[in-house]
């Protein structure tokens, strides 16, 4: 008995895209399903992966690369929950802990929030890593599990199951690996195979621009956001983008245990402004596309209902919410260089500096450090004095302590007296069809 040959060879896929072709339906359909089951190699499928990096792809290519992930797996249906549903995607910042506040504070205006979510990805933190710093909580759940909770609770933030895009699944671990996750054809199928495969109704795209960012300018971020729009409309889900600064950090905290307190702080009424003012955005587009014109998420996230939304979400998961969160072993204070005005804090700089320190991972399945992170004690725009302390560095590991002041060289700015940086604009732009 022979084996059933291939439809096409890799090394021609991969060599059609390193000369600039375009790859066709039927090329796409079967490099996605050959990599799921395991005839691509990895290194095969790296080198197709850098080659839509550095040569791009069509919008058909990516519309047709998103519905092959997509059909690699299941597709959920929400269609029997009491509620519409609204979901939120970020491509992910430094501080950019959003996700925790929002899911409960929309919830709160009567509409489930899906949210299944990822792990850390380079120098930016994963909602999974940040909630798994709460004792007792998990990610993973079943399906049953997850329409259950959005029907009794309203929200659940989980990881996303093992069939759903399965194909993503692995060829973002591997992206992770080789220097491609920039490449904007392979994030928008990334994140667009999943959300869709999700069945939510309606999406918000928080895309971030800036250092921090995977999309460093505005023209990049357009670009991904348009992409993504396009995408999510097509097969029919309500989409809309945001795009948002994230030049410097979201907030004032960058890790895992450290970012949970700080949400807890913006569901009880305080924390950064940037971080409840871009929760109030989201929460009002998806209010808003879902259908709920009637609530205003500023109400429910000032009256203590999302609190309480909270609370039940992380106890349904297994999650203590009174618990305390893990503190670090060992701390060391960053200082002012001179006395004037902050006028930069570069979130690349904060973020690798988190990440090095343990609150990201190196390769795929590494272990993350709950307490590792940085707490910043002023902001951009903020009057500093030689010595005072900026950051705290955490860490369960000192050793890594010298590589993490190194990636903060030259993120740190401090102007003269009077020099007032230009007020800060979260949201940039809004994008829709």
């Amino acid at each position: 008995m022979t084996d059933t040959p291939e439809a096409f060879d890799a090394v021609e896929v991969i060599a059609t895209k390193r000369d600039g072709g375009r790859l066709s339906d039927p090329q796409i359909d079967w490099v996605v399903d050959a990599y799921t089951r395991g005839v691509v190699a990895d290194e095969q499928m790296s080198a197709l992966a850098m080659a839509i990096l550095l040569n791009g792809m069509e919008r058909p290519e990516i519309a047709r690369w998103t519905a092959a992930m997509i059909a690699s797996g299941e597709r959920m249906d929400f269609s029997s929950l009491s509620r519409p549903t609204a979901d939120k995607h970020s491509t992910g910042g430094v501080g950019d802990k959003i996700t925790l506040p929002l899911a409960p504070l929309v919830a709160a205006c009567g509409v489930a929030v899906p949210q299944l979510s990822g792990r850390g990805l380079g120098h930016t933190g994963g909602t999974l890593d940040k909630l798994e710093a709460i004792p007792g909580w998990r990610a993973e759940l079943s399906n049953a599990e997850i329409l259950a909770q959005l029907e009794d609770v309203g929200a659940v933030i989980c990881a996303a199951g093992k069939g759903l895009a399965p194909a993503d699944k692995k060829l973002y671990a591997l992206r992770d690996v080789t220097g491609t996750v920039e490449a904007i054809p392979l994030i928008a199928s990334s994140i667009m195979s999943k959300k869709i495969a999700e069945g939510t109704g309606t999406l918000v795209l928080d895309v971030k621009v800036g250092s921090g960012a995977f999309m460093k300018d505005l023209e990049q971020a357009t670009e991904l956001a348009e992409t993504m729009v396009a995408l999510g409309t097509d097969a029919g889900v309500r989409t809309v983008a945001l795009l948002t600064d994230m030049s410097v950090p979201l907030g004032l905290t960058a890790g895992n245990a450290v970012e949970v307190a700080e949400s807890v702080e913006v569901l009880a009424g305080g924390g950064p402004r940037d971080v409840v003012e871009l929760t109030i955005a989201l929460a009002r587009e998806m209010v808003a596309a879902a259908g709920r014109d009637d609530v205003d998420p500023a109400d429910a996230l000032a009256d203590g209902r999302a609190m309480d939304f909270w609370r039940r979400m992380i106890s349904a998961q297994g999650g203590d919410p009174d618990a305390p969160l893990p503190t670090p072993r060992e701390t060391q204070v960053v200082t002012a260089p001179t006395t004037g005005v902050l006028t930069g804090l570069d979130a690349l700089g904060v973020g690798v500096a988190a990440w090095r320190l343990g609150a990201g991972r190196s390769r795929p399945g590494e272990q993350v450090q709950a307490a590792a992170g940085v707490v910043l004690h002023a902001t951009v725009g903020d009057r500093v004095v030689e010595g005072q302390p900026l950051l705290t560095l955490q860490t369960d590991t000192p050793e890594r302590f010298a590589r993490a002041e190194q990636a903060l060289e030259g993120a740190i700015t401090v102007g003269p007296d009077g020099q007032e940086p230009s007020a800060r604009q979260v949201v940039l732009q809004r994008i829709d069809r």
